[in-house]
């Protein structure tokens, strides 16, 4: 196992980056808080009879209570913000710009919540990072339109806080219970959350078709299982300023599947973003030499 995990990294962003795939398939056939509390209660209910029949621990109300608010800042208000901004117009390389600030924000709060110490170097990654998804989103930046308003900038702004929260309060709260009944309590505190944003804001209007079903089961699936499973062992393992910096990967990936499913124009630019953003989580991700780590 232990060899196994130093491919973790690399599949989880690519399974994450599918996740922009599948909202693509999805969104035009269900409003975003309609069709994330039905992702949500899927997953939840796959990952009981999961945690059934493999005898998981199911934890203290504590434990419970935890993963619940972790759950409701990752996948409630993290997912139900990106989706709400880009279902009101706001260009999709806008929002993911936003939440390309994450990691910055992740490592400056890491390091006063957590007592995480992010070495020069890393800053230098996690920045090259950044550089490089303004780099692979650039030609989207020109497509402003009419969705770029306050309410739509916040509500991007609100949900990279939620994952940078979430993240934090999963690393602080919830890394010593069972993984799979953690992720279950996850899913019911986000459900509550897109559940409650369903009934006061949708009509809870859902087209069914053969684009919905197929988004709908590789999300909950790939996504909301299998990637978000890789994403709690990491978190477990690792410092909060290395694991999230691996979400500048996910944009230039996204832009290479879009160009090989869709036929989306791949510019060479957006190659050479995709590089320098891979050459920052490399910096970023770099061990701390020992004597570093001894001096905490």
């Amino acid at each position: 196992m232990s060899g196994l995990k130093r491919f973790i990294p690399a599949a989880f962003v690519l399974l994450w980056s599918t996740g922009f795939i599948g909202a693509r398939y999805a969104m035009p056939w269900a409003e975003p808080f309609t069709f994330l509390a039905a992702r949500f209660v899927l997953a939840f209910l796959l990952l009981g009879l999961l945690a059934i029949l493999i005898g998981s621990r199911w934890g203290s109300g504590r434990v419970a209570l935890h993963a619940m608010i972790a759950g409701a800042l990752m996948h409630g208000v993290y997912l139900g913000g990106v989706f709400w901004a880009i279902h009101q117009g706001l260009p999709a390389g806008i929002a993911a710009l936003i939440a390309g600030l994450q990691p910055l924000v992740t490592a400056l709060v890491a390091g006063r919540v957590l007592g995480e110490e992010v070495q020069p170097r890393h800053w230098a990654g996690l920045a090259a990072g950044f550089a490089g998804v303004v780099i692979v989103l650039s030609p989207q930046l020109g497509n402003v339109g009419g969705g770029v308003t306050w309410q739509t900038l916040a509500a991007a702004v609100v949900a990279m806080g939620g994952m940078t929260a979430g993240t934090i309060w999963q690393k602080r709260f919830g890394t010593g219970g069972d993984l799979v009944t953690g992720t279950l309590y996850q899913y019911l505190g986000g459900g509550a959350l897109m559940l409650l944003g369903s009934f006061a804001f949708e009509t809870r209007t859902v087209t069914i078709n053969g684009e919905l079903i197929f988004a709908m089961a590789w999300l909950v699936l790939v996504l909301s299982i299998g990637a978000i499973f890789l994403l709690m062992v990491m978190i477990r393992d690792g410092e909060m300023s290395k694991v999230s910096s691996l979400f500048y990967l996910v944009p230039g990936v996204t832009a290479v599947m879009a160009w090989a499913l869709f036929g989306e124009h791949l510019s060479s630019v957006q190659v050479a973003g995709l590089l320098v953003a891979t050459f920052g989580v490399g910096l970023a991700t770099a061990q701390v030499p020992t004597r570093a780590r001894a001096s905490r």
